[in-house]
Order: structure tokens, then sequence, then C-alpha cells
């Protein structure tokens, strides 16, 4: 579930509201262990939502860094680089078990 969230600061093109919802979503989903809310909880599962998405904002807007912003895209290649080097790892790993 958590495997969603992404570090949000310090890119360049800086990070959209939608992203920051997306996070907010995913953190929720995770501390609550709701992937939906009941209509009991839908209330106070999307207020928190809505709260941690402030507060991140919030959050993000107030950090400064030194170093220059990553790129977006180049650090969106690098990370399905690994994951297919991952994958890759993994069923080589299990075709020898199997062996």
């Amino acid at each position: 579930m958590c495997r969603n969230i992404r570090t949000l600061f310090n890119f360049e093109p800086p990070v959209t509201e939608a992203e920051i919802n997306a996070a907010s979503l995913q953190f929720v989903r995770k501390i609550s262990g709701f992937n939906a809310p009941s209509r009991a909880n839908e209330v106070a599962f999307f207020a928190a939502v809505d709260e941690v998405a402030r507060i991140s904002g919030q959050l993000l807007s107030s950090l400064h860094s030194t170093t220059a912003p990553k790129n977006r895209q180049e650090e969106i290649a690098k990370a399905r680089g690994r994951a297919a080097q991952r994958f890759r790892d993994a069923d080589s790993d299990s075709a020898s078990a199997q062996e």
C-alpha cells in the first residue's frame, strides 16, 4: 500500500497538489488499515486525508535545500531501472531454487 508514497521535496518541476493529495490518501489508508472507508467512517477518513494534505503542503513549501532540485523524469527512469533489476534478480532466484 505505501509503495505509492514518494519523496515529494526538491524536484523540478515542483510537486503538484494532486501528488500531495495522492500521498496523503496512501498515508491515511496505511495508518487506518482501510483501502476504502465504510460509510460510517467516510467523513473522518476524508477529513484526515484533507488535513494530512494541508499539513504536507505547508511542510513542503517551508523546506529549503542547498542541493539542486532533482529532475523528476530522470528519477522515474532510475526507479524503473532498479525495479526491473530487482524483478530480474527475483526471477533468477526463483528459477535457481526450482532446479
